[in-house]
């Protein structure tokens, strides 16, 4: 059995120079991510280690109480080392610019982005606002104050 999912409706802008690109789309009936395209003109390459701007062509006006992630696409990491730089990047509720992938090179080989790529993924999510509560002591836990590493267990 499926679990329900939310659907929003979304006010999506095609620019100018995307305007004969796809919309972001959802590849399989379960993807959690809208593949996004690189809306460039002329193939930019990547060196590695270098990290552009990667312009995607579109401007979405997202409900009050959501937000897009933009995170990197698993087969772009493991086949050329490529990712978003400030994964996940968000685009809050009041943003109406450019949606912008920053992908950055950390492979070892030359990478070119051209026009129409899918160069990474959009996901939409609800977010909670917070109001902080100044106290003098927090309540225990069993963790405590323990930080990086500090429950014993090592991965692998």
């Amino acid at each position: 059995m499926h679990a329900p999912t939310t659907e929003v409706v979304i006010q999506i802008k095609r620019l100018e120079h995307g305007s004969d690109l796809p919309l972001p789309q959802y590849m399989t009936p379960d993807a959690a991510g809208m593949d996004l395209l690189a809306a460039v003109d002329d193939a930019v390459t990547l060196q590695p280690g270098e990290y552009r701007l990667i312009p995607t062509g579109i401007a979405i006006a997202l409900p009050r109480g959501y937000e897009a992630q933009v995170r990197p696409r698993s087969g772009l990491a493991l086949k050329h080392g490529i990712s978003v730089l400030n994964a996940p990047g968000t685009i809050d509720a009041d943003y109406r610019g450019e949606v912008g992938v920053i992908l950055i090179n950390h492979g070892n080989e030359p990478f070119v982005v051209r026009r129409g790529d899918r160069i990474a993924q959009l996901v939409i999510a609800p977010y909670s606002r917070a109001t902080w509560d100044p106290v003098d002591r927090l309540p225990m836990s069993d963790r405590g104050a323990g930080g990086f590493g500090s429950t014993g267990h090592t991965s692998g």
